[in-house]
């Protein structure tokens, strides 16, 4: 069947089969060779299923083409009985009573509901309508706004390349700010900030999602705080490369735009001299041209023409000076030579091997890579460049566990100064000298890590609540005086004496501390019998490429609590795919309990929410005939309350959408829950009742502490794949190591795991 499919899918295509990678072609045929593969009318599930990818890989040119493709292969693989045939409605040989069997008598009327208020009449509701619609377009135009001012915004980023001369840096050690202001939508983010940046120290910027980390750092890239000189080199790694034909080593040594027109100009120089000595030995010398000479003449006009020179090449032979072209070359060799440009290519590629990138990846162009991999190429450019001052948001993000190990070792030894927005405070504590905290608009440094800042922050408490409770007492007695003996002429000398006290006393602020997150994860009203999960001989490949994974034989209850571990593309969301049933295994069996309800927490769980909307009404539609309070609740289980509720979403926090996210899709009270980087992006998933977590990193430091007291109470399984060393160590009983096509577990705590791949 796949051989009869083969020759049908290349008569079709024709020559453009035989220009498309192989693995594609065989992709496309396998999918179409299934027996179980619904063609659709005229074609249209073979263009469901097969038609971006027939255009992305050019295959036809534009979408109307492959419709007409899709259509032909329909119809050709259905004269070779290859089109599966819809099934038939059988009629029934004589009519049906559907009440036979039923009580002769009337079934009784549904007592109409009586509406408690004013019936609507048309008018009314044609009126609801327009007001909804306009609402709609109000909120669609107000994100639409929102967009372009985050484009305009990034496109105010100066670019920022290699600089060899010290720049800033020579001159540049310490930055002082002070009395600024930050604010975004007209809403106060810091007021009134002051903060020294110390030259060569590494700070940790921490404080509650929405409270203004990211803005801050925008507003350090764009120069837009007073006290940062021009020449002081910023980079913010905030956004992806650009997806085009450069290799990803390139995209890296590209930043050095010095080099690169020192060795373009390098080019044209040599070509130039090529072209005089060739000159000069056809006019007196031509009895001693050779071959190879010959050659290298060849060569030159090539290269003329790859460089566009003809025009800079237009000179006679009398234009062209040799000796201002030899001392130029000299001085290019000079420049290459002080700024090491032979070595630019094996740092670049050191760095892009730390993140993860085999020498083969190193090469393939940028475009072919996913979003979270072109994040870390920017990573990469980012400590290719060496800025005076480099500002990482979640540079944790999309990395795997061997990356991040590399980082923290990698910027340990960062000599310049550098912010880190993270989540994880392992990583924190082993890379930052200082941490920034980003509370009640105002910025306040301590020394040390966060474990240190941790100590400091609580006994600095201690002794304001202290203090403010010693001043209350003060005040309180000196009032209760004042009040007794306002009025008694004996003792008017001493009330004027206190009220002067009371005045010197001054106030001291009471603490006001953030209110308490929550992740209250709802218990299950039943408890499915055994067994709930259970992989036998499971082995499972994508179509036309190798088996992941083999003879996987595991299990999975409500008292499981398993983080899996493994790098990157390993396929440790392929799992939880195939548990959720989102996968069919090639071979073997995966059984799911009929009763169990699967929660997904992915990666992706932006592209889920609806960004116009707002997570009240955004819940209101996805579950219907709810009542307005039992959502709102939900939302408040966690932390989703008050006006924060009724807020457009993309004007939330990327922890405060994870937070929706989460109120989403454990609405139904999942049994299991499984979580994909859930420190990380928050995506909602299917409506199963195991609860698949895949947890990204925009929960801050305080939500991570609060997921992992969520978890720790919920009622049911959960399996997560994360390298959160604190939420792992905090919430799960096991780990399973996914590696070779296997998962094992692993005998050992979390630590014993990461000294185990630094001994490697």
């Amino acid at each position: 069947m796949t051989t009869v499919a083969s020759s049908l899918v290349h008569d079709v295509l024709g020559r453009r089969a035989e220009e498309v990678d192989r693995p594609i072609i065989d992709y496309i045929i396998n999918v179409l060779a299934d027996e179980d593969f619904d063609f659709g009318d005229d074609g249209e599930g073979a263009f469901d299923a097969l038609g971006e990818l027939l255009v992305a890989a050019g295959c036809v040119t534009d979408f109307d083409e492959c419709r007409s493709v899709c259509s032909t292969l329909t119809e050709k693989f259905g004269k070779h009985g290859l089109v599966k045939a819809k099934p038939t409605v059988r009629s029934l040989a004589a009519p049906v009573r559907m009440d036979d069997g039923m009580d002769e008598g009337q079934a009784p009327k549904k007592k109409q509901e009586v509406i408690d208020g004013p019936v609507l009449t048309e008018r009314d509701r044609a009126k609801l309508d327009r007001r909804k619609r306009k609402d709609e377009r109000q909120r669609e135009q107000q994100y639409q706004m929102h967009l372009a001012e985050m484009e305009a915004a990034r496109a105010g980023m100066p670019v920022v390349t290699v600089n060899h001369d010290g720049g800033g840096g020579a001159n540049i050690k310490d930055l002082h700010l002070e009395g600024f202001n930050v604010s975004v939508g007209g809403r106060d983010l810091i007021v009134d900030g002051s903060v020294t940046l110390t030259f060569g120290r590494h700070y940790g910027l921490i404080g509650r999602n929405g409270t203004g980390k990211t803005t801050f750092l925008r507003h350090l890239a764009m120069h837009a705080i007073d006290g940062i000189p021009n020449s002081c080199q910023i980079l913010h790694v905030e956004q992806e490369v650009a997806g085009d034909d450069t290799s990803a080593l390139q995209c890296v040594v590209n930043t050095d735009i010095e080099r690169s027109q020192l060795l373009e100009e390098e080019v044209r120089l040599l070509a130039q001299q090529v072209q005089f000595i060739y000159t000069f030995a056809c006019f007196f010398f031509p009895e001693f041209l050779t071959d190879a000479m010959l050659m290298l003449f060849v060569n030159y006009y090539n290269l003329k023409r790859e460089l566009e020179l003809e025009e800079a090449m237009g000179k006679s032979n009398e234009e062209i000076d040799k000796d201002a072209i030899g001392l130029r070359l000299q001085e290019v060799y000079k420049r290459l030579e002080f700024i090491d440009a032979d070595s630019a290519e094996s740092r670049a590629a050191s760095i892009l091997a730390g993140l993860s990138f085999s020498p083969e990846m190193q090469q393939k162009a940028t475009k072919t890579f996913s979003g979270g991999w072109r994040m870390r190429i920017a990573l990469a450019r980012a400590l290719f460049i060496e800025p005076d001052l480099l500002l990482l948001d979640e540079p944790t993000n999309h990395l795997d566990l061997h990356a991040v190990l590399w980082l923290e070792s990698y910027l340990v030894k960062w000599p310049k100064t550098c912010i880190i927005v993270s989540h994880a405070r392992e990583f924190l504590n082993s890379v930052v000298t200082d941490i920034l905290h980003l509370h009640g608009q105002k910025l306040t440094a301590y020394k040390g890590d966060y474990d240190t800042y941790e100590r400091t922050r609580i006994e600095q408490l201690k002794n304001q609540q202290k203090a403010f409770e010693s001043n209350e007492r003060s005040r309180n007695h000196m009032q209760a005086f004042i009040d007794k003996f306002r009025y008694n002429a004996k003792r008017a000398a001493l009330v004027q004496s206190r009220i002067k006290a009371l005045d010197r006393l001054g106030h001291v602020d009471e603490i006001v501390n953030d209110p308490d997150y929550k992740f209250e994860f709802p218990t299950p009203d039943d408890r499915p019998g055994a067994p709930i999960i259970s992989f036998s001989d499971a082995s499972f490949g994508y179509p036309g490429g190798p088996l992941l994974f083999k003879n996987l034989n595991f299990g999975i209850d409500l008292d499981s609590r398993i983080a899996m571990v493994g790098p990157n593309g390993i396929g440790k969301s392929t799992i939880l795919k195939l548990i959720a049933g989102e996968l069919q295994p090639t071979s073997g069996t995966v059984f799911r309990s009929a009763k169990v309800r699967i929660a997904v927490f992915s990666q992706h769980h932006v592209d889920g929410l609806d960004l116009t909307s707002n997570p009240l009404l955004y819940m209101m539609r996805c579950f219907p005939g709810v009542p307005e309070q039992k959502l709102r609740s939900h939302l408040g289980s966690f932390g989703v309350t008050g006006n924060l509720a009724l807020q457009p979403m993309y004007t939330l926090s990327g922890g405060q959408k994870s937070r929706v996210a989460f109120a989403k899709i454990t609405f139904k009270k999942p049994h299991i829950i499984l979580l994909d980087e859930p420190s990380n992006h928050l995506a909602s998933h299917s409506p199963c009742c195991y609860i698949l977590f895949c947890m990204d990193n925009y929960l801050d430091l305080d939500a991570v502490e609060a997921l992992i007291q969520g978890l720790v109470i919920f009622q049911g399984g959960i399996l997560m794949v994360s390298h959160d060393e604190h939420l792992i160590s905090g919430s799960v009983d096991e780990l399973w190591v996914v590696s070779e096509g296997k998962i094992a577990p692993f005998h050992g705590t979390f630590q014993d795991y990461k000294k185990l791949l630094q001994s490697h």
